[in-house]
């Protein structure tokens, strides 16, 4: 039976989407794989995001909805960074460091006295998340600002079927794919990861054992904040750094941890992914209709599996 409806989805779903592929291709080539290619690179993005926001609120069940905060204030702190030294490998480190460093002062300050308190905590990062985009505001003000990738992965890199594709987004693409293994490893295949997921599982045992479990979850909290960080370094090379990316990317994180599954790198892997596409093909062939896509991809996911994609039953 399991079988039967398992191969209804597939053809309920994936002969209209063979059916456009096929048309888009003949149609126009070049369009098809250049848009494949930007929802590739926008994926990766949401995934750098993503992976920190799996981190505090899939694996850690942390409410963190000020982790979009975290994204703008490293992208902002990155460009500072970027401008006076004019390293933009130094404006990466520091998006990142600044980002840890809020997030470590959140759980020391916030989460550590709130656990298991899941509408206190919701309630008090929606407030944080408003502090701190008035604070960036007032410090940054209401400009655009974009900076230059360096000049090792600047202009464009000629590809089959595309013609030419910017190299830096290429250079994303890689980055998130290297960045998305290594989280795996160090929660699967590490001493730190074994602890992080003991912790949440059964925190009264891990600590009986003599570890300290604050000190693991502040850490975990640390690392998750600052993908954010980076991220909006990476994201603002990328795109641009305005007021008001906190809250997109905050939604985009929380519908790519839903529809890949609370706690699975892999499912935000394949949540961003999704959702990418899904943004990138809506905005080159239906653009009216492209923000449904996203939400259609949500419903579908939570209509079948409540869980997420990868999500694994309580």
């Amino acid at each position: 039976m399991r079988n039967r409806k398992g191969l209804a989805l597939w053809l309920l779903f994936g002969v209209p989407i063979a059916v456009f592929v096929v048309w888009a291709i003949s149609d126009n080539h070049t369009l098809f794989f250049k848009t494949f290619l930007n929802g590739l690179t926008l994926a990766s993005l949401y995934f750098l995001v993503a992976s920190g926001f799996t981190l505090v609120f899939g694996l850690m069940r942390n409410v963190n909805l000020a982790h979009g905060s975290l994204y703008l204030f490293g992208a902002y702190v990155g460009w500072f960074v970027g401008e006076r030294t004019g390293s933009w490998v130094l404006a990466v480190i520091a998006g990142f460091l600044a980002a840890a460093l809020m997030g470590l002062l959140m759980q020391v300050l916030v989460f550590r006295h709130m656990q298991g308190q899941d509408l206190r905590q919701t309630l008090v990062t929606i407030g944080l998340s408003i502090v701190l985009a008035d604070l960036m505001l007032w410090i940054w003000g209401a400009e655009i600002y974009t900076f230059d990738p360096p000049a090792w992965i600047y202009g464009s890199t000629t590809l089959p079927l595309v013609a030419k594709f910017p190299t830096y987004r290429l250079f994303v693409l890689l980055a998130s794919i290297v960045i998305g293994v290594g989280l795996w490893l160090l929660l699967a295949r590490t001493r730190i990861g074994m602890m992080i997921r003991a912790g949440v599982d059964d925190r009264a045992m891990l600590a009986a054992s003599g570890v300290n479990v604050q000190r693991v979850f502040a850490l975990t909290f640390a690392i998750g904040a600052g993908l954010a960080g980076l991220a909006g370094v990476v994201g603002g090379t990328a795109l641009s750094i305005s007021p008001g990316e906190d809250t997109r990317y905050l939604l985009a994180s929380l519908v790519v941890v839903i529809v890949g599954g609370m706690g699975s790198v892999v499912g935000a892997a394949i949540g961003a992914l999704l959702i990418g596409l899904a943004e990138q093909f809506g905005l080159a062939y239906a653009p009216t209709y492209s923000v449904v896509f996203t939400f259609v991809i949500m419903v579908i996911a939570l209509a079948f599996k409540p869980r997420g994609l990868m999500g694994k039953s309580q």
